[in-house]
């Protein structure tokens, strides 16, 4: 049975004054369930502030426009930590962690999130627990007991639980205080891939910022590989794949242009134009491809694992180029000759070709 390839747009799931949330369905984009992989975005208007909650999924949350601050309580953290994040943040966001998410600016803040569903409750989909507002997990528990844990007569508990009128994302109130950013917070927590040193820089190529346990150790915990990748107008990325059994998620953060995936026995899979805001999903081992438009595109990718390998079909580093030429010449089925003009091209492009 064929899965559907086709890139989607996210739709609107929850929101309030203070902005929105968004998410992809497995209906719609069915490589989520078959990959384990959830996907969201949360947009934030003028003080909005996404209420304290958990979640069942390790993730990797992007910034993809504006600055605005968050908060994460670690498993047995005795402090949150507050970060001051801006646009290009990559933050890796472990099972247990309790976060928050502030917008004091006037320009929205929009996070993008994308993780690992396998020890979800539902595969292909992100299922959160907030802790306040109208569905917070201690509105499910009897006044007896919120009381108890709490210390508090039973009236205070029901005040306590019940103040918050609104669930998910609201609107903080003008002059109400939020917490200030440290400086120190974001150290180990936070890698921006748009200012990180580049791994890979061709000039008039693209350039890419891979996200690892090197970099960013916590993405061991969550599991997930990731990286920023940028190319030029009318530049193409290398035909290539993940060779260690990922899957690779991808986020079109701006830009836009084609996108062939060839499968099994050399079938092409998707042919497609994408733009900013598309996202799709490459099975394991297929191989992928994309050209950039004119204005160029960038995309934001997570890989199912943390230190992921790919394996290029064209390029200076491609497999070709450590093969014989006796071998290629009977794979082709080809000349000597034309064997020779093929290993002579792509000498030095690797990854990216600039346009001719």
């Amino acid at each position: 049975m064929e899965i559907d390839l086709t890139p989607r747009l996210s739709k609107k799931s929850y929101g309030g004054d203070g902005g929105a949330y968004y998410a992809w369905c497995s209906e719609e984009l069915p490589m989520l369930r078959a990959a384990n992989i959830g996907a969201g975005k949360l947009a934030l208007e003028k003080r909005g502030l996404a209420l304290p909650s958990y979640s069942d999924s390790a993730k990797v949350a992007y910034v993809l426009q504006g600055d605005g601050t968050l908060g994460i309580v670690l498993p047995e953290a005795t402090k949150e930590k507050v970060l001051a994040i801006k646009k290009g943040d990559a933050i890796a966001l472990p099972f247990g962690v309790v976060t928050w998410w502030f917008n004091p600016n006037e320009t929205d803040l929009v996070v993008l999130f994308l993780g690992d569903t396998s020890k979800g409750h539902t595969a292909g989909q992100f299922t959160n627990f907030p802790i306040t507002g109208t569905d917070g997990i201690f509105t499910g528990f009897s006044t007896e007991f919120v009381s108890r844990a709490w210390d508090l007569s039973e009236d205070e508990a029901k005040n306590l639980v019940s103040s918050q009128i609104n669930s998910g994302i609201i609107k903080v109130k003008d002059g109400q205080a939020m917490p200030t950013p440290s400086p120190k917070d974001r150290e180990g927590m936070v890698l921006n891939c748009e200012e990180a040193p580049l791994d890979v820089d061709i000039k008039n190529g693209g350039c890419v910022v891979v996200l690892n346990t090197k970099n960013l150790p916590l993405v061991g915990q969550v599991g997930l590989g990731a990286d920023l990748v940028r190319i030029n107008g009318h530049a193409m990325c290398s035909p290539g794949f993940s060779c260690d059994s990922a899957y690779q998620v991808t986020y079109i953060v701006r830009g836009s242009g084609r996108v062939q995936v060839v499968g099994v026995n050399g079938k092409r899979v998707l042919e497609t134009h994408v733009k900013a805001g598309y996202l799709f999903i490459v099975p394991r081992f297929f191989v992928v491809s994309k050209i950039a438009d004119d204005d160029g595109m960038a995309w934001f990718s997570i890989i199912s694992t943390p230190n992921p390998v790919f394996t290029h079909l064209a390029g200076k580093t491609s497999v070709w180029k450590a093969m014989s030429p006796e071998v290629l010449q009977a794979a082709f089925n080809t000349t000597p000759e034309l064997e020779k003009l093929f290993r002579s091209k792509r000498t030095s492009d690797e990854i990216f070709f600039p346009p001719n």
